[in-house]
């Protein structure tokens, strides 16, 4: 990338000016703040620069418009929704709920992404969808998060990074520190010996500085509408695609509210459960989910603890529905069957649709199941209120499956969700088409839990 600086440098200064102008006339109305993007982008590969010498602005900013490229991120496929109330509930009509929907965008290269829309369920149960705007802008990874030292370590354990380096490395740590402090403590060790680090203490180190980049958050700004929001993969775990985002609105003790996300993070190779948090859709933490049973795909939380415990549905065998427990959020160590494949268009493979639905009559589950030439189903099973470990109710046939209109797509044969919501009695049911585009359903909550069989 050297030599590219290079060339833009050679370039005669009166050129520079209208060369930007030519950039910026054909995106401008493409991208909001092109300048402002070009210049970061600059500061990005400044230190790539050859020589010292001063390089006016329109320079620059044509040096920044040459490190960048466009990518259509939903050019492949827009599907696999999730629903959950809006965390603003003002200004609507009597009757009516605002909702935020997440979706997974798919563009070049089978590369995955999380993307937001917001829209209203209206009285009369219409379904509005919020037009977007057609700006697409990434957040600001936050420079400097903060680690508590108590869960830090705890990750550190459950990864086997407890050797002596590990200690030392976090015997010089408050109770909580920056990712700054963090490299300063880890370079004060990496030159402590006069015979530099042995094997073991690089790959503690290593995994030391992973695990910290693998925490990470990143923060929006005000003004940019939800649907000008995107979630790109960032860290290696997530290189090719973080997939299949399970929202749910979750209470705490004090009853406030917290956004969780369950999704699968993939580098090409392996898939890691990973965990999402935010509280206003601006800020977003990420953090990684630890022990033996975070592991596979289709993990989903339960919206409230459970008799003073976390509870999260999972897969783990790639066939059959788990049900874990955790006093720790961020920690699952154990897990037993709930549900295994059992009806003919299911026997392929069972898992949910998203996290459990609190009604009166239990936790509702949405579930999907594979059958006869890998066509997928959405079904639906009812679980006690008090200990969801009890199943109490299950549908025999798929609450919703691919018509002729839904067959053809990105993945043929498919209808799938990653979260639902009630709404005056009513289950709306967001869903991908064939892995390519997204619709709604909609049955009345009664009609459903009328026709579970115990």
């Amino acid at each position: 990338m050297a030599w590219i600086i290079a060339r833009i440098m050679a370039l005669p200064e009166d050129s520079v000016g209208p060369l930007l102008d030519e950039v910026a006339a054909e995106l401008s109305q493409r991208h909001q703040h092109i300048r402002s993007l070009f210049l970061e982008r600059f500061e990005e590969v400044r230190e790539l620069m050859l020589t010292d010498q001063e390089v006016s602005e329109p320079r620059q900013l044509l040096i920044g418009s040459y490190f960048l490229a466009e990518y259509s991120l939903e050019s492949a496929a827009l599907f696999n929704p999730s629903i959950i109330p809006h965390p603003d509930q003002t200004d609507l009509p009597s009757g009516a709920v605002r909702f935020i929907l997440s979706l997974r965008a798919t563009g070049e290269g089978h590369i995955s992404s999380i993307v937001f829309r917001a829209g209203i369920i209206h009285a009369d149960r219409r379904i509005e969808v919020l037009p977007p705007t057609g700006f697409l802008t990434e957040p600001r990874q936050v420079p400097n998060p903060l680690y508590e030292k108590a869960l830090f370590g705890r990750k550190l354990s459950e990864l086997g990074l407890t050797g002596e380096f590990t200690r030392r490395v976090m015997n010089g740590l408050g109770e909580s520190f920056a990712l700054e402090e963090l490299r300063t403590a880890l370079k004060a060790e990496q030159f402590r010996l006069p015979d530099g680090m042995t094997p073991e203490d690089q790959n503690a180190s290593q995994g030391i500085w992973m695990l910290a980049r693998s925490n990470y958050e990143v923060q929006f700004e005000p003004e940019q509408q939800i649907s000008e929001r995107v979630i790109f993969p960032v860290t290696p775990s997530q290189r090719n695609g973080i997939e299949d985002a399970r929202f749910v609105r979750f209470q705490n003790d004090d009853g406030t509210h917290i956004y969780y996300a369950t999704f699968t993070a993939f580098d090409g190779k392996i898939v890691v459960p990973e965990l999402v948090e935010t509280s206003d859709f601006l800020l977003f933490r990420f953090r990684t989910l630890n022990g033996p049973a975070a592991e596979n795909k289709g993990m989903a939380i339960f919206p409230r603890k459970i008799g003073g415990l976390y509870a999260m549905l999972s897969r783990q065998d790639n066939e059959s529905i788990y049900l874990m427990f955790s006093d720790n959020v961020h920690f699952w160590n154990e897990r037993k069957v709930l549900l295994r494949p059992t009806f003919s268009w299911e026997l392929v493979q069972l898992g949910n649709c998203g996290s459990p639905i609190e009604t009166d009559a239990g936790w509702l589950v949405l579930s999907h199941g594979v059958g006869p030439m890998r066509k997928y189903s959405i079904g639906a099973f009812l679980l006690d209120r008090d200990d969801p470990s009890k199943v109490i109710g299950r549908l025999r046939e798929p609450l919703l499956a691919p018509n002729h209109n839904e067959r053809k797509g990105y993945v043929p044969n498919v209808v799938y969700t990653c979260g639902a919501l009630v709404h005056n009695g009513e289950l709306i049911i967001p869903y991908g088409m064939a892995d390519h585009n997204t619709g709604f359903a909609t049955v009345p909550l009664a009609e459903v839990l009328a026709a579970m069989n115990s």
